[in-house]
């Protein structure tokens, strides 16, 4: 039998807020990220800073996230993603550290897979924040009196 990861177990538990926030501002904070290149590399050279910073910034829903997943046996269901932007995270800390060219060229390309991974989080967590919310409507309409 094939085994199927599916983002809804134990749904009655939901989702706690602080792994809903930081689904929701790791893609902020990685869209922030491409503004702030971009105004560095058209406008102003000295904005690199707030993109170092910002960057550096971006564990805490990372970190968030993991914790999360690993301590939360019922958040287990995000971790294939999660472990995905983490890791994506960690090679653009170290792409963007490293000084050479190579690595350099490729952080934006790593960047722009991290967003991606990041939505796809976002959206399986959002999935589940939906989901719940139908079955509660549920349960609310099989306790009305009928009319």
């Amino acid at each position: 039998m094939r085994r199927v990861l599916d983002t809804l177990p134990d749904l009655a538990q939901g989702t706690p807020g602080t792994f809903v926030l930081a689904a929701r501002a790791l893609p902020l904070g990685l869209l922030g990220q491409f503004l702030v290149a971009g105004q560095a590399l058209f406008r102003d050279v000295e904005v690199w800073s707030a993109h170092a910073a910002l960057g550096i910034g971006l564990v805490l829903p990372v970190i968030a996230l993991l914790g999360g997943v690993l301590l939360m046996r019922r958040l287990r269901c995000f971790a294939w993603w999660t472990g995905l932007v983490a890791l994506l995270y960690a090679m653009q800390v170290a792409l963007g550290a490293g000084g050479e060219a190579l690595p350099l060229s490729l952080h934006p390309f790593n960047g722009a897979l991290l967003l991606v991974a990041s939505l796809v989080l976002l959206a399986k967590v959002e999935r589940r924040r939906a989901a719940l919310a139908a079955n509660a409507a549920v349960a609310t309409e099989e306790r009305l009196p009928p009319s």
